[in-house]
């Protein structure tokens, strides 16, 4: 391979995509998913696909689908065209200098980069994250419809599909006596068949999570994500050093940057660290921030944006590479999703997703679909037509 590919070209758009059912949260309730799709093509003609995928839009994060693409299309990509495309590490560092913050806008770059460089080497991309370590990992499922005899029924069908025996459910939306009466019902009516988490999603003060969560793991709960807000690491320390070794508290939210990360194991505030691509700004800092779980003898979660195959196909790769204390993945988005991206899903095989091995990220993109759900096209957006198609010679 010659020595360096420049990057020619950046596309960025954004998809609408609807849910099968709406999806539940302690915010509120998605019934359609809008991810951003970047496309990125080297010198040598190999191009990569990129994707970073909000909850809610701006109601997970600071970012939404419009600002991500915005950032894209005035700040990274400029800031990366005619430069060397071998080295994403550099090309990180890079656009941090250009755009601070915007974590989700840079791990879409930066993932269609890898992607692009692998497929240039004829590799799959975790070869160039550190070596794969797993060949699948165990799969969650999240039940988030707020009706119990749905999430029961749903719940059933996967376990007979042999598709999912980890199921977390999503609550904070409701008064907690409600919350806790719902958990209790689905916990007993998987007593025996699966492990069951709870994702508060920073819903709860510290007193409320002091006063439900053990009564909650009485019933049967064995993981709870994210039960006060991300800056109230004194609760979530409080919890974890309370709760013991009866359940586990993983931290979400309040775990983004390699920083944070180090907070987190100082205080030895939770259990698990919730690992999200997106959040940490890339597949780089996902593992950066995963070492350091792996030297606080913190266990680690793989955690989902919703995003299509092409995102989930990306989470797996850096997955893959990580150490044995995990707690499975949720890489459940393209389930979620009434279509997809892509030509052919990552299979699911005895409750456990198995890791894709193709060249770059191991999907292909079908371009028909990625068409039809292209938000510009559908005239919902017109101002963004073509503001993503940057192109420059070298």
């Amino acid at each position: 391979m010659p020595a360096t590919h420049f990057i020619e070209r950046i596309q960025a758009r954004i998809l609408d995509i609807a849910t099968i059912r709406p999806h539940k949260l302690s915010f509120g309730a998605i019934s359609q998913q809008s991810p951003v799709i970047v496309q990125l093509w080297l010198s040598n003609g190999a191009s990569g696909f990129g994707e970073a995928a909000t909850i809610g839009g701006p109601s997970w994060n600071e970012e939404s689908p419009e600002s991500i693409l915005h950032a894209i299309n005035e700040h990274l990509a400029p800031a990366l065209l005619g430069t060397d495309g071998t080295r994403a590490g550099q090309a990180l560092a890079l656009m941090d200098t250009r755009c601070r913050g915007n974590a989700f806008a840079k791990s879409a770059v930066e993932m269609a980069l890898i992607d692009a460089l692998a497929r240039t080497l004829g590799v799959p991309a975790w070869q160039l994250l550190g070596g794969k370590r797993h060949e699948s990992l165990p799969l969650a499922w999240t039940l988030a419809s707020g009706d119990v005899q749905r999430d029961l029924e749903e719940a059933h069908l996967r376990l007979e599909q042999k598709r999912h025996r980890i199921f977390k459910m999503k609550i904070g939306a409701r008064a907690p006596e409600a919350d806790l009466a719902h958990v209790s019902q689905i916990a007993r009516g998987l007593e025996g068949h699966a492990t069951l988490t709870v994702d508060v999603n920073q819903a709860w003060d510290g007193n409320t999570a002091r006063r439900f969560l053990p009564r909650m793991i009485d019933a049967g709960v064995t993981l709870i994500e994210q039960p006060v807000a991300k800056w109230n690491v004194e609760a979530l320390k409080t919890l974890t050093t309370a709760l013991g070794d009866r359940a586990s508290i993983m931290a979400d939210e309040t775990v983004c940057t390699p920083q944070d990360a180090m907070r987190l194991a100082r205080e030895q505030a939770c259990h698990v660290f919730s690992l999200k691509v997106a959040k940490h700004g890339g597949l780089l800092r996902t593992r950066a921030v995963a070492e350091i779980a792996e030297a606080a003898d913190i266990g680690w979660y793989g955690g989902t944006m919703l995003e299509t195959s092409l995102g989930s196909a990306a989470s797996a790769h850096v997955f893959s590479t990580l150490g044995t204390q995990h707690h499975g993945c949720e890489l459940f988005g393209p389930q979620l999703l009434v279509d997809d991206i892509v030509t052919e899903r990552m299979p699911i095989v005895d409750f456990e997703l198995q890791l894709p091995d193709g060249p770059g990220l191991g999907i292909e993109i079908d371009p028909e679909r990625l068409e039809r759900f292209d938000r510009a096209r559908q005239g919902l957006n017109a101002t963004h037509v073509d503001l993503g198609r940057r192109t420059l010679t070298v």
